[in-house]
């Protein structure tokens, strides 16, 4: 039993979960961090000078690709921004509603619903773990705020408490997922303070605004972080700076030098051979033989705009856009699976067809499409 054991601390990229009421500054925030890349699921960094991917996820699908492609790309960014998880999980429940062929999550019965969601939400989860195990990037997850009644079951009456706008029913489990996955949980929020208005005190009016983000737990919210700062700090990066820079792993494997090339003496040049002498007859064959070859019609285009019609939902379509693959593509791998008639267009599949297969199962749909396409050489 071949069995490791290490000690001492371990550096590692950092799982940062953000979250506060809308406007607060927490896409800002993120902003800030190393080399930020934006997974942008609202649409709401328009105003940021940041790096984003250019098109909105529309599916639960074409989010996961996205993260794939930060895994495959490793230089691409420093730290990759879920702006916002909320809005993300609307996509989740979306692709499982679809994939399971219901209407609302309260279809499944007996709490089902949630716990497909939290299955799909514990892959991801484990994906973006993935980034930071190999070292590729920080994470950062930016979530929207909620007010809920919380009651003690050791005291009597209950009290409003921040949680994260996540899974709204009691029987959701993705918000518990999220804060046991984070390394730092950063509520942020205006702090203000009540004074009195008249002389009997009794009458208060709200003073302060301003921003800070808090970073230990208390009862009335959630936050946490494993680098002993400050329960309350200003909402600024430079004060959580020193945790996300000086985290990440260091490389100490040894550098190869490049190999020295030494410089080679010069050749002689070669004796000049007579010019050929060209037979008009085999020039003419040539020619016809290049003609024949620019007839390309038994060959699909490769490369450009794919043909894709405006009539087919915006999810797919975004899909096959991302992966340059034309309505052709689809409607002859649907039909090569005996589905539909390859003369149908894709705009008239059933919607749970589209939403179910095409869009929830797209990786074995690209597959396949991936096996048709024909390359002209």
């Amino acid at each position: 039993m071949n069995v490791k054991i290490s000690g001492g601390v371990i550096r590692k990229r950092q799982k940062v979960v953000i979250y506060g009421p809308e406007g607060v500054g927490k896409s800002t925030l993120a902003a800030h961090f190393p080399k930020p890349l934006f997974i942008d699921t609202e649409g709401s960094t328009g105003n940021l000078d940041v790096k984003r991917f250019e098109d909105k996820p529309t599916s639960w699908t074409m989010l996961i690709n996205y993260i794939e492609y930060v895994k495959q790309n490793p230089q691409i960014c420093e730290t990759l921004v879920i702006d916002t998880m909320d809005w993300a999980e609307r996509l989740c429940i979306e692709d499982v509603l679809s994939t399971h062929g219901k209407k609302g999550i309260e279809d499944f019965g007996y709490g089902n619903g949630y716990v497909y969601v939290a299955e799909a939400v514990g892959r991801f989860l484990n994906l973006l773990q993935e980034l930071i195990d190999k070292d590729i990037c920080h994470v950062v997850l930016n979530c929207h705020s909620q007010l809920k009644k919380f009651e003690q079951p050791d005291e009597a009456g209950a009290y409003d408490r921040y949680e994260l706008k996540l899974g709204k029913k009691t029987g959701s489990q993705t918000a518990p997922l999220v804060k046991e996955w984070a390394d730092m949980i950063l509520f942020c929020n205006y702090e203000t303070y009540s004074v009195a208005a008249d002389k009997e005190g009794r009458k208060f009016k709200a003073q302060g605004g301003q921003r800070v983000m808090y970073t230990t737990h208390h009862p009335c919210w959630d936050a946490k972080n494993r680098a002993d700062l400050p329960p309350k700090l200003p909402l600024d990066y430079s004060q959580i700076a020193h945790v996300i820079e000086h985290s990440a792993a260091v490389n100490t494997e040894a550098i190869t030098p490049p190999p020295v090339i030494k410089a080679q003496t010069a050749l002689p040049e070669p004796a000049k051979q007579p010019a050929p002498v060209q037979n008009p007859s085999s020039t003419n064959a040539a020619i016809n033989e290049l003609k024949d070859l620019s007839d390309l019609s038994d060959f699909e285009e490769i490369g450009g705009e794919p043909d894709i019609p405006p009539d087919i939902p915006k999810a797919l379509q975004d899909l096959m856009r991302a992966n340059n693959v034309s309505e052709k593509d689809i409607r002859f791998a649907v039909a090569n699976k005996g589905y539909f008639p390859e003369q149908m267009p894709v705009a008239k599949y059933p919607p749970d067809f589209i939403n179910g297969v095409l869009i929830g199962a797209w990786d074995q749909v690209y597959a396949i499409i991936q096996e048709n396409i024909k390359i002209p050489f």
